[in-house]
């Protein structure tokens, strides 16, 4: 195992910016997200001198707090040491809290707009405005309207302070509500305000894809079907459903994992180079990538798509156990497929994904196999017998990645091996940002590169609508393929690769 030694980096270019002030407005701010990811995040942009000194945060929730109390529950949340205390309070001193009753009332818009304009007063100028809709998406049909109706996301005349609403996961259940979420949205909001987030692609892996692609001569000559063989992506999760069962009896794991976080991730690895790394250029491209995606065929769905569901093993409950889960429930815990794109640069390679709840360990990672050498001088040894090189991406638990080449090993004796060259984001010095973190920041800027288009979700959809619609359809088809809690999930899931003679590259493979 060979390990990148000496200084990481030598910089070439840095754009990190600091936003100019605003207010940031966090509906749901009582709840899990943003007590977990949220205002953690926005700490840590604090701590880093990302969080102008104008910023303002307004939490809303129905939970009856003061801006006192909630402070307080924030301090207790953070539980941030001692010697940063002073610079917390302060934190702390920027955030107020606005009750809202409910969320389709007018009482609570009015007095969130009065705490808004007092923002504006002190600022002496109206400030950019960002609205984060932390809250489940059936609530986004009541609070778009009502932020509309207050007049506040209305932007000022002759002032370039925006307004703008963020939009976590799902963006629809289905086509059909995806179609019409996006018909609310566009009523009140042009598609410049609108910021659907992944988080996944805040992280610093996912990121990087682009810029070993694009700024490495190294790599994006052989970034095609005439030097890689296949490319994996796997995001697997030791837990459960945990507290989520309600959510995810409805959902399923397809619609939870593939049709947003798997495909962007599929799209950073296959878009071909945009003219710009700037928001529209890099998102048509990922567009273009989507629509070159073979359709399945639903006919033969089980020899391209793998859907199972996790039973009892190692101590732990199956998925039917779960508190909340139907004890007939026929929800897939585990997805696994083969993808083609149908494009010049893809010709011919094969796309795995899987990803699944109740797996052997936490981890999400994209890996990229080239292929063999045409011929080896090292005899016995043929071209097949040598191992091919392997790019790692890893995105979780730690983020970085690994390239796996032949060398000879020390010693007078030719004796060849893996070598695998490692990179670890946290080694390389500095505590990185988290993955809300940089995005709450690109939020504050204005960037939308690393958040989602409307056409890119509607396109998703098209492509795993007729997987959904034939699971419901044809039983048949949808079979569940059982596995125990605590395993790597179904051998169906090896046959998958099996038929076209490869196997799951593990991370400890």
């Amino acid at each position: 195992m060979g390990v990148l030694s000496g200084n990481y980096w030598q910089d070439t270019l840095c754009t990190e910016q600091n936003p100019e002030p605003g207010v940031l407005v966090i509906f749901g701010a009582s709840g899990d997200l943003a007590r977990r990811k949220l205002f953690p995040a926005l700490w840590a942009l604090c701590r880093r001198g990302l969080l102008c000194a104008g910023a303002r945060i307004i939490g809303c929730a129905r939970h009856e707090y003061t801006t006192g109390s909630f402070r307080a529950e924030l301090a207790t949340a953070l539980n941030v040491p001692a010697a940063e205390q002073e610079a917390f309070s302060g934190f702390l001193n920027r955030i107020e809290y606005c009750r809202l009753p409910t969320y389709d009332g007018e009482a609570g818009y009015r007095e969130l707009g009065a705490a808004l304009d007092a923002c504006d007063r002190q600022a002496g100028a109206p400030l950019p405005r960002t609205f984060y809709l932390a809250t489940p998406s059936a609530l986004y049909r009541e609070i778009v309207p009502q932020l509309a109706a207050a007049r506040l996301l209305a932007a000022v005349p002759g002032s370039a302070a925006w307004r703008h609403v963020v939009f976590e996961k799902p963006f629809g259940y289905d086509t059909a509500s995806a179609e019409e979420l996006d018909a609310l949205l566009h009523r009140y909001l042009s598609e410049d305000q609108i910021y659907r987030i992944d988080h996944y692609l805040g992280k610093d892996t996912v990121q990087n894809i682009l810029l070993l692609r694009f700024a490495n001569l190294l790599f994006e000559p052989v970034w095609n079907f005439h030097y890689i063989d296949q490319v994996q992506i796997t995001v697997a999760e030791e837990l459960g459903v945990e507290s989520r069962a309600g959510y995810y009896e409805q959902a399923g794991l397809l619609r939870d994992m593939f049709q947003n976080h798997m495909l962007e991730m599929l799209s950073m690895v296959a878009m071909e180079c945009p003219a710009a790394f700037s928001a529209d250029a890099v998102r048509d491209e990922k567009l273009k990538l989507l629509r070159s995606i073979r359709p399945f065929d639903c006919d033969r769905l089980g020899h391209e798509v793998v859907r199972g569901q996790y039973t009892a093993g190692n101590g732990m409950a199956g998925y039917r156990q779960e508190p909340g889960v139907a004890p007939d429930s026929t929800t897939e815990t585990f997805v696994a497929l083969r993808l083609w794109i149908d494009n010049w640069r893809w010709h011919g390679v094969p796309f795995y994904l899987r990803s699944g709840k109740r797996l052997t360990r936490r981890e999400s990672e994209i890996v990229v196999v080239f292929k063999p050498v045409p011929h080896s001088i090292f005899a016995p040894l043929r071209a097949r017998d040598l191992q091919p090189d392997v790019l790692r991406l890893r995105v979780q638990p730690e983020e970085g990645m690994g390239l796996t080449l032949q060398a000879k090993k020390p010693g007078p004796k030719l004796c060849m091996g893996a070598l695998t060259l490692n990179y670890n984001y946290r080694e390389a010095g500095g505590e990185p940002l988290s993955a809300y973190a940089r995005l709450l920041l690109d939020c504050q800027l204005g960037d939308q590169t690393l958040f989602i288009r409307s056409d890119i979700i509607a396109a998703a959809w098209r492509l795993f609508q007729p997987v959904l619609d034939t699971w419901r359809d044809r039983p048949e088809l949808s079979s569940l393929q059982e596995y125990p809690a605590g395993s790597r999930g179904p051998a169906a899931a090896d046959r998958l690769l099996a038929e076209t003679h490869h196997a799951w590259l593990d991370g400890d493979s």
